[in-house]
Order: structure tokens, then C-alpha cells, then sequence
């Protein structure tokens, strides 16, 4: 029986004939059991409660990945407080916007940033280091707390957004949405207690934490708990596990790992993939050297994960399969009248599990939700007559050029598909003029596709006004921590105006 309110009580309920069982392994390193990991979690729980967080406040955190960093966030639930993870990438002027914009009961940092900024009444602790910082050691002095329980729609994790369109804004998520996508994830992907994960993802992000770590901790399965990315690490994890989530520059990694092959992965039943597309030659080339088909899915901050291509069924490149249990999709003009099947639009979805708010932004919140309940991503794609999605891109990031809209994802999967292309990046800069040229941005193989057949590959393929005007040759793209090629910084880079 599901028990409403805190999700922590789920977790709990997962692991209650399990908690034996390991949790989370580091190769060479900690093991912790479900048990250990829940009464270390309900004891941070006392210490963020005696450090002054009351059920509601938020709890700000820029940690290191780690397995206390994981009970902190379940600490941080079990006391009734809300989770606001960072990358640790963000700079100390980057981190002050945050202290401002969740304004924290608590501020959990490593020791090394210790001085280097203002926290606004908070109360500040650290974890990591060598003596694993004033949360565990207040917490190994400490009794456990008993979960403090919210309503459903109490505010779970607040998840700032990359802000490539403006300063970041907070996604507010409640304990339903936690729950719900949680479960609809675990049921769809096919869980169970024999399962084995291999984690090699971020836990300041949607994918590290809510999809990765909650499908585990609901079939209570063990975890080879990686804290970065080292495709190694990750092949030699491969035949004793059966899961593994990655990135798409992930899967380049490993395809570049002459170990992967058949046989490393051989009880493997699931490779999932998402955060940013993945292209249709490592889609191939991974199924061709391991026997396995990567499963696409989409989602986002505010969503969490939304579409999934099927656990049993045809899986195609280039989408991002169907709604998951509990979301409706459509794709919409800028009225939000629904589009037929094969016309390009903005992706709206609506379910439970969209955020319940944009963090003290009504007015983000009034824009991106219509009345009638759909959430509009800011994504543009487009529904097979199956009802499978494609993405083209983001808004933001279609070209307008003599007038014509240009989707960049078209232009790419064409240019992708060149011999001598490793990758590429569509973008638009200003243009006397068109108002923008379409250009694209290309990471070259050691044999570079020649200008001819590129030439041939944009004409077979595409309406003239969708050709680059323009083709730049990098050695790699600008990412974020979680992959996604940044294109905002490609246009700043390249916004010169070709007159």
C-alpha cells in the first residue's frame, strides 16, 4: 500500500524486507547496506533539525557525489525540509544568486568553500573532507529522527534550471511528483530486486538522482556507485550489473573503449540514454558491438522524465518513444491548439508529476502553464501516427531565416550521418539579410568529411534555405555537466554579423 505524503516513507517501504541487502558499492571502497544508509539519513535528519530546518525550509547543498551525499538528501526529505542541489561547478558569484533566490535554513557546503560567501542568516555546515565534515560528525553523536511527514503537495526539491535564457529559475517539485514519476519509471523500465545499476551520474540533476538512484532504491537493488564518469570503471562494472544510465557523450566514451563488446555485456537487460539526443550512428554502432539497443527518453527539470522509448518493443532512432503512465503529450501551436501527427510544434505535456511551481515566480509559473493544465516545455517536435516523439530542439534554439522557420535537429541528423562527422551544432547568428544564417558548427572524425560530401549530403536532403550558410569546424563542443551542447555559447562565440 502506497502511504501519501513524504516520499521517504516509499523508500522506506521498498527497503523494509531488504535492508541487509547492499546499497551502494565503490569499487575498492564503502559498501553500505539499505539499513546503514536509512539510519544514517534519519540520523543528518536530527542534525539538520537541531541546526534550525522546520518542515518547509530549504535546505541548500554543493557537495561532492558521495554516499553521504546521497543520505543527505534523504536526510534532508526525512525532516520535512526541501532538497536544493547544485552543481559544484557554479562559481562563488553563481552560488551567492542561489543563497538569495531559495533563501536556506541551511547551507551544506564542502569544507573548501568554507569563507567565500555570505549565507544570509543560515546556518552553515559542511560534509566531505577528511573527517567527512560537521554533518557526520554531529550525526554519529546524534539518535535518529523519526520521518517527518508532509502532504503530497508539499514542496520535495527545488532544481534550478540552466538558465540559458536567463537567470535560473527554480523547478519546484512536490512529494507526489517524486513519487509518481519514481514509480512510473521503475514499473515501465521493469525493476526488479535482481537488478544491478551502474552509476556514473551527477546527483545534482534529474537523471543522477530521480531517475537513476529512485528506480534503485524502489526495487532496493545494489548500486556500483561510480562518482564520475571513467568508461573503465563503467565496462569492467558491465557483467555484473544489469542497468546502466548514461549521457550520450557517455556512450561516445565507451564506444571509443575497445573492452565493450558482447561479451562485457552479457547480463546486461537495459542501457538507457538522455539529457541531451544521442545520434544516430552511435544508436547503431552501439546496438552492432553489443548486442543491445539503447532505450531514448526525454524529460526535463521541471517534467522529470516524461517519454520513454518501450522496455518490450521496436525502440527507433531518433525518438524519444511514447508518454510514460500518467502523462498526456500533444504537440501544439503557439495557441496551444493540438497539431496533427508529422507537423513540427512545441511539446506540452500535463500530468501529476509537473512541478508544482516555479520557486517565487508566478509569473514563470502563469507563462509556461496554460489554463487547462499543459505545461509548455519549450521544446519543438513532432508525433508519429503511432504517437511516437521526435524532438527538433528548443524554441529558443529554432532559426528564423528569410522568413522561413529552420529546426536545427533536421539539419544535424543529416550532417551526423556524413562520413568524416562526428557531431555537429545548428545555430543561428544575425544576418543583414536573412535576420539569422543558419550555421552549423562541426566536430571533424581524424578524416575530416570533405566539402563536397557535405555539399551532397545537405542537397539530397534538404530544402535550400535550410543549408548552413556557413560551416565552422571545432575540435569539440561546448556541455554543460550533463552534456547537453550549450548552444547559447556557440551563438555568443559566433554572433559576428556576416553583413
Amino acid at each position: 500500500m502506497i502511504t501519501p505524503g513524504n516520499f521517504v516513507h516509499q523508500l522506506h517501504e521498498a527497503a523494509a524486507s531488504r535492508n541487509d541487502a547492499p546499497f551502494l558499492l565503490q569499487p575498492g571502497g564503502e559498501i553500505i547496506t539499505y539499513g546503514d544508509l536509512y539510519l544514517r539519513a534519519a540520523k543528518m535528519a536530527r542534525v539538520l533539525q537541531e541546526a534550525g530546518v522546520i518542515p518547509g525550509d530549504r535546505v541548500l547543498m554543493q557537495v561532492d557525489k558521495s554516499i553521504d551525499s546521497v543520505a543527505l538528501y534523504v536526510a534532508t526529505l526525512h525532516a520535512g525540509g526541501v532538497h536544493v542541489p547544485l552543481n559544484t561547478a557554479f562559481t562563488d558569484g553563481e552560488f551567492a544568486y542561489f543563497i538569495d533566490d531559495s533563501a536556506p535554513a541551511v547551507i551544506v557546503v564542502d569544507p573548501s568553500r568554507l569563507g567565500r560567501f555570505d549565507p544570509k542568516g543560515a546556518a552553515v555546515l559542511t560534509l566531505g573532507g577528511d573527517d567527512g565534515g560537521t554533518v557526520v560528525g554531529l550525526a554519529a553523536a546524534t539518535s535518529p529522527l523519526p520521518v517527518v511527514d508532509r502532504d503530497e503537495m508539499d514542496l520535495g526539491s527545488i532544481l534550478y534550471t540552466s538558465g540559458t535564457t536567463g537567470r535560473p529559475k527554480g523547478a519546484a517539485l512536490s512529494h507526489r511528483s517524486l513519487r509518481l514519476n519514481a514509480r512510473a519509471l521503475h514499473d515501465a523500465w521493469a525493476f526488479q530486486p535482481t537488478d544491478h545499476l551502474v552509476h556514473c551520474l551527477p546527483l545534482f540533476h534529474v537523471h543522477g538522482l530521480f531517475v537513476a538512484l529512485h528506480c534503485a532504491m524502489l526495487a532496493a537493488i545494489p548500486v556500483t556507485f561510480l562518482t564520475k564518469f571513467d568508461a573503465e570503471l563503467v565496462v569492467s562494472a558491465l557483467p555484473h550489473a544489469t542497468v546502466f544510465m548514461g549521457v550520450p557523450v557517455h556512450y561516445t566514451r565507451l564506444l571509443a573503449n575497445p573492452t565493450l563488446t558482447h561479451e562485457s555485456c552479457v547480463n546486461m537487460r537495459l542501457f538507457t540514454a538522455g539529457s541531451a539526443p544521442l545520434t544516430e550512428t552511435h544508436f547503431e554502432e552501439f546496438a552492432q558491438r553489443t548486442g543491445h539497443v539503447i532505450c531514448e527518453r526525454y524529460g526535463m527539470s521541471e517534467t522529470m522524465i516524461t517519454t520513454t522509448n518501450p522496455y518490450e518493443g521496436e525502440r527507433r532512432a531518433g525518438t524519444v518513444g511514447f508518454p510514460i503512465n500518467g502523462v498526456e503529450l500533444r504537440i501544439a501551436d503557439a495557441d496551444g491548439r493540438a497539431l496533427e501527427p508529422g507537423d513540427v510544434g512545441v511539446i506540452e505535456v500535463r500530468g501529476d508529476q509537473i512541478l508544482r511551481e516555479y520557486w517565487r515566480r508566478p509569473d514563470a509559473t502563469a507563462e509556461a502553464r496554460r489554463e487547462d493544465g499543459w505545461f509548455i516545455t519549450g521544446d519543438i517536435g513532432s508525433l508519429d501516427d503511432e504517437g511516437r516523439v521526435s524532438l527538433q530542439g528548443r524554441a529558443g534554439d529554432m532559426i528564423i531565416s528569410g522568413g522561413e522557420n529552420v529546426y536545427p535537429k533536421e539539419i544535424e541528423l543529416v550532417l551526423d550521418a556524413v562520413n568524416g562527422v562526428i557531431e555537429s551544432a545548428v545555430i543561428g547568428v544575425p544576418h543583414a539579410d536573412f535576420g539569422e544564417a543558419v550555421t552549423a558548427v562541426i566536430v571533424d572524425a581524424d578524416t575530416p568529411a570533405t566539402d563536397d560530401a557535405l555539399d551532397q549530403a545537405l542537397r539530397s536532403s534538404l530544402a535550400r534555405f535550410k543549408h548552413p550558410k556557413q560551416i565552422i569546424h571545432v575540435e569539440a563542443l561546448p556541455r554543460n555537466t550533463m552534456g547537453k551542447v550549450q548552444k547559447n555559447v556557440l551563438r555568443d562565440l559566433y554572433s559576428a554579423d556576416e553583413g
